[in-house]
């Protein structure tokens, strides 16, 4: 079932790009751009690939986990509270205080880094007081459970050994 997955997206992405040169083609580009993008792309995937695959051999799964399972949180209570936000324009929940801080002079949730934040770790610049406590119990649950399933396996592995 993995290799059909693997299959179809490779597949996807393989038609992807087959629509963008007939595209291109569609448009009037002559044959020798066509082909100078076509191999300017499989050479820079090629690179990028082989770049990231030899990075992240280097770099110790310990640490490369840590880093992501932080990200990962981070995200998580991000969309809890956007769920919060969501659920209040509905009112289904209470806003508990409109506007706990205003920061939208210093970062707008328009602006590229305000929107970057937002989709990262849920930044608002102006968060009602239910979307802080979604975030924080969201990554509070998320953190206790860490360290119990850490501690688990800890206890396991030395059971084991």
């Amino acid at each position: 079932m993995l290799l059909a997955v693997v299959a179809v997206a490779v597949l996807r992405e393989g038609s992807e790009a087959v629509l963008f040169v007939y595209a291109q083609a569609a448009n009037g580009s002559d044959s020798l751009s066509l082909a100078a993008g076509v191999a300017a792309g499989l050479i820079g995937g090629i690179a990028m690939g082989l770049a990231l695959y030899l990075g992240l051999l280097r770099i110790p799964m310990r640490h490369f986990f840590t880093a992501t399972n932080w990200l990962l949180l981070l995200v998580a209570a991000g969309m809890a509270a956007q769920a919060a936000h969501f659920l209040v324009q509905t009112d289904l929940l209470p806003a508990l205080g409109t506007r706990v801080w205003d920061t939208s002079a210093w970062l707008s949730d328009r602006s590229l880094l305000g929107q970057t934040l937002h989709a990262l770790v849920g930044y608002d610049a102006r968060p009602a007081g239910i979307q802080l406590a979604f975030y924080f119990a969201t990554a509070g649950l998320i953190v206790l459970g860490m360290n119990v399933c850490g501690k688990s396996n800890s206890t396991a592995s030395n059971s084991r050994g």
